[in-house]
């Protein structure tokens, strides 16, 4: 498979989005993106997979085990934090929108079934990263501090226009100290004027046998099974959101990552700038 998959190339029955294990060409992690018309519901088994039903555009019902999930959701990725639903493993899960929407149903493949659960809005940690032209929004819905799963991380990151993340580029594809092998997906959502033409962002992946510069646009997929991924690159004009969706064989869930040594002192420079005052974008009462 491309590491870099365009919207709709990949997806099957109301998704636009389907990377499986087994397409991806690794061991645990995936992501399906449902887009449901109005009054519009779909029932789909987990599997062998944990996995959280994220909106990213409208509210749902989320049914699953007996019990039932009101998801307020959000208008769009950058109108707010939303609100979610963590669905287990060897389930039957059905989504049901009735204005309609778009969900990401981020998922690694887990050993153990937890229960079913909703995660709140108002409990996502929001996180300022970077500094200057390289501030961003971290919302850690399920970082390995915040929501509870067995395997699965998944975190969104919103940049401002013009504004650099995912950097210093890093990776992880070592396990060692201060490092772990992890499968990555970024999925990618882009702003803008919507009267403007469509958006775009560009995505460096490099290093391990990986190369890639991809241009991005909305609900396009980036794959990283190893190397050093970033900078995400948010074009002047278009803020850009992706979601990141790791997972990998390590006991404990980690974000653990190495950065390229020729860009680490990066890092360093945030020390003596100030943050970008456009973030954050937006937390769960709303966009700022």
């Amino acid at each position: 498979m491309s590491l870099h998959l365009r919207y709709g190339a990949t997806g099957s029955d109301g998704f636009t989005v389907e990377v499986t294990p087994e397409a991806a060409g690794w061991a645990y992690s995936s992501l399906r993106v449902l887009e449901l018309a109005p009054g519009g519901s779909a029932t789909f088994g987990t599997g062998d997979s944990e996995a959280i039903v994220l909106p990213l555009s409208g509210a749902c019902s989320v049914a699953v085990d007996g019990k039932a999930f009101e998801l307020a959701g959000r208008a769009d990725v950058f109108a707010r934090v939303t609100d979610f639903a963590y669905v287990p493993r060897d389930a039957e899960v059905t989504v049901t929108s009735e204005a309609g929407g778009r969900f990401a149903l981020p998922a690694a493949r887990c050993d153990r079934r937890l229960e079913a659960a909703y995660g709140a809005a108002e409990d996502v940690s929001v996180e300022i990263r970077g500094a200057g032209s390289a501030t961003r929004q971290v919302n850690n819905f399920a970082s390995p501090d915040g929501f509870p799963c067995d395997r699965l991380v998944a975190v969104e990151v919103l940049t401002p226009d013009g504004n650099w993340s995912s950097y210093p580029p890093h990776k992880h594809d070592e396990a060692r100290d201060g490092e772990a092998v992890l499968e990555e997906i970024y999925y990618f959502e882009i702003g803008g004027s919507p009267a403007a033409a469509p958006g775009f962002g560009y995505q460096r992946v490099y290093g391990s046998g990986t190369d890639a510069l991809a241009e991005v646009r909305q609900g396009d997929v980036v794959l990283v099974p190893r190397g050093y991924h970033g900078p995400s690159m948010a074009a002047p004009g278009y803020p850009m959101y992706y979601l990141n969706v790791l997972a990998g064989p390590h006991a404990e869930r980690t974000m653990a990552c190495c950065d390229d040594p020729d860009h680490h002192w990066v890092r360093e420079s945030w020390e003596s700038q100030e943050t970008d005052a456009r973030v954050p974008i937006c937390d769960a009462w709303g966009a700022r």
